[in-house]
């Protein structure tokens, strides 16, 4: 497993710290005037309890966390942990031998009571207590004799002490921290490859309906300059001169993040003259631009869509029709609105695909790409009423 640099920057400044300890203690204390001579066989000897800890942290680093963390060995990772802890306290028991031995109370070493048959005259035993001269007036109370069953009483040897708990208790913690902070900057690097994965896959499928959106828009384009082609035309060729500005717009700024916001309204105003110069007067085209743009951001190719279905479904031949755009600026937010009559029969593409369906690919890659440029944050109404067809979408500007 690769760990981090943080993690052992964080690792590295800890220990380095745990060693720089005894020698600070130590010139902490000669400091203060107490006379204490700087002591090399001290900070030696602090060092290589140290250095235990330090190669069990090290194998617990790279060669145990990993089971746990990476491959999911919890069994094999406890069972290994439970025995290096109980080889580290068998090992800490018998360390220090000499120093168990020094702290231990001393024995009283008796000999067994002699009889007084064995007993010979000039030898000088010390009495079983100490009579006064006096005889039994002054002897002491029984209190403050000696018992025989405390003098011979003896303390057993001290196999666990306080410290080599403490030493195991500090081990323990040692590695349920490590393991605290692994587990962290594994989640944290999980985190961010999942970020990073949604992100390409945002772009990806962004990418993706912009592919499909730009062929959609120009099929539905180059079938509206065909039909002016036989009707007018001179009209014909201006529809030529305003297709050649949107796909400039549409080659250089359709596959960017987003394109000022004038530059869209433009591409939406060349669009609309465009499918002006295509019907009569039986048509009521309205549009409301903002007079004052600002300099925000959108997505490119966003609004077209709308617009495009509204003249591909809501116009006429036979009988009048109408659409109405307004696209207005409050604050951050852009409001646009398009509503359209809705023709009995259509103006459906004079060469349509195979089967005689006519659309919907646009409209269902908009509401994708709203969902995924701006999650919950825009707000988009369809009314499909029986003559009327109208949408109203909110979206945040981008600066």
């Amino acid at each position: 497993m690769k760990q981090s640099r943080q993690e052992n920057l964080i690792y590295l400044a800890v220990w380095g710290l745990l060693f720089l300890a005894p020698l600070i203690s130590l010139y902490v204390r000669m400091a203060s005037g107490s006379g204490e001579s700087f002591d090399w066989a001290e900070v030696f000897m602090v060092w290589r309890r140290f250095a235990v800890y330090l190669a069990l942290f090290l194998a617990h680093n790279f060669l145990l966390a990993p089971l746990l963390v990476c491959r999911q060995r919890r069994v094999a990772y406890f069972s290994i942990v439970v025995v290096v802890i109980a080889a580290f306290a068998l090992y800490q028991c018998n360390s220090r031998p000499q120093e168990l031995r020094r702290h231990r109370p001393p024995m009283e070493q008796h000999q067994p009571p002699m009889d007084r048959r064995d007993h010979q005259p000039g030898r000088h035993d010390p009495p079983p207590f100490d009579e006064p001269p006096g005889g039994f007036e002054g002897k002491r109370p029984s209190s403050d004799r000696p018992r025989p069953e405390m003098r011979n009483r003896q303390t057993p040897p001290v196999i666990v002490g306080e410290r080599d708990i403490m030493a195991v208790i500090v081990l323990m913690m040692m590695f349920a921290v490590n393991l605290g902070i692994k587990v962290y900057f594994r989640s944290r690097d999980d985190r961010r490859r999942l970020v990073e994965l949604e992100r390409e896959n945002l772009e990806q499928q962004l990418e993706y309906l912009r592919y499909q959106i730009n062929p959609h828009f120009f099929m539905n384009t180059l079938n509206n300059i065909h039909a002016l082609v036989d009707i007018d035309p001179a009209k014909a060729q201006e529809t030529i001169v305003e297709l050649s500005k949107m796909m400039r717009f549409v080659l250089y700024e359709g596959n960017k993040q987003g394109v000022p916001l004038s530059r869209e309204l433009d591409f939406i105003g060349h669009y609309v003259a465009l499918m002006q110069l295509r019907y009569t007067e039986n048509v009521r085209i309205e549009m409301e631009l903002p007079s004052e743009v600002p300099e925000r951001q959108i997505p490119p190719l966003l609004l077209i869509t709308f617009i495009e279905n509204a003249f591909k479904h809501g116009i006429s031949y036979q009988q009048e029709s109408f659409i109405e755009i307004k696209i207005a600026v409050e604050g951050d937010e852009l409001h646009f609105a398009c509503r359209n009559s809705k023709a009995d029969t259509p103006n459906t593409p004079l060469n349509p695909p195979e089967g005689g369906k006519t659309g919907g690919v646009g409209l269902a890659n908009v509401r994708k790409r709203l969902n995924l440029i701006y999650g919950s944050d825009y707000a988009l109404k369809v009314k499909d009423a029986p003559d009327v067809y109208s949408v109203e979408l909110m979206i945040p500007l981008k600066s």
